[in-house]
């Protein structure tokens, strides 16, 4: 196998993560070394004494060596800002 030589992997390059990691569902891998990931989160409305469902889509960096595809669940974490829309990076893939 051979060995990852991307310098923005968080694994074999010199990236660092901070803040807090994340689950979610890759619903989106047609950029070259982007995939949107969608968040399911749930919210408490005091007002009406609820649960309130949302997801979020973030777009984060995919490493090749970890290769998440459109299906999986993966787990990103925050990190440095990469572009303009990417701020976190996949991790690994959880199935």
């Amino acid at each position: 196998m051979e060995e990852c030589k991307d310098t923005k992997c968080p694994i074999h390059g010199s990236l660092k993560t901070h803040g807090y990691a994340l689950e979610g569902v890759v619903v989106s891998d047609k950029s070259k070394k982007t995939v949107i990931v969608e968040h399911a989160y749930t919210t408490f409305l005091k007002k009406y004494k609820r649960s309130l469902r949302k997801n979020s889509r973030i777009a984060a960096y995919s490493p090749e060596c970890i290769g998440a595809k459109s299906g999986d669940r993966v787990q990103i974490e925050g990190t440095r800002r990469l572009s303009k829309t990417k701020a976190f990076v996949v991790t690994k893939v959880l199935k």
